[in-house]
């Protein structure tokens, strides 16, 4: 299962997910049997519009039996929380602003 979630990013991302997979919620995209090469190539063409376009972010993850907790996760742009590897699973940690006075 390839998951797809995208955060305040340009229409032209949504509407590329969308053709490839299926929006089962505002900005949340799923392809139960996506192989790796299309993965790849999904993934590819998101990079390169980032770098054009920047702003937002987006989070894709898939099963991958090798890696921590039986799961891959790529980010790009900023994610309000960091992800990390604790014991051989993913965590995630929620940042936070702090004020120096």
């Amino acid at each position: 299962m390839t998951v797809v979630v995208t955060r305040d990013v340009a229409p032209r991302f949504r509407g590329f997910l969308a053709s490839c997979m299926l929006e089962i919620g505002p900005g949340v995209y799923t392809a139960p049997r996506m192989n790796a090469g299309v993965r790849e190539r999904v993934w590819a063409v998101m990079q390169e519009w980032y770098s054009e376009l920047g702003g937002g972010s987006i989070l894709m993850t898939w099963t991958d039996s090798q890696a921590v907790g039986g799961q891959q996760i790529a980010v790009l742009g900023a994610p309000s929380y960091e992800m990390f590897n604790r014991d051989g699973i993913f965590l995630a940690m929620k940042r936070t602003l702090t004020s120096v006075e």
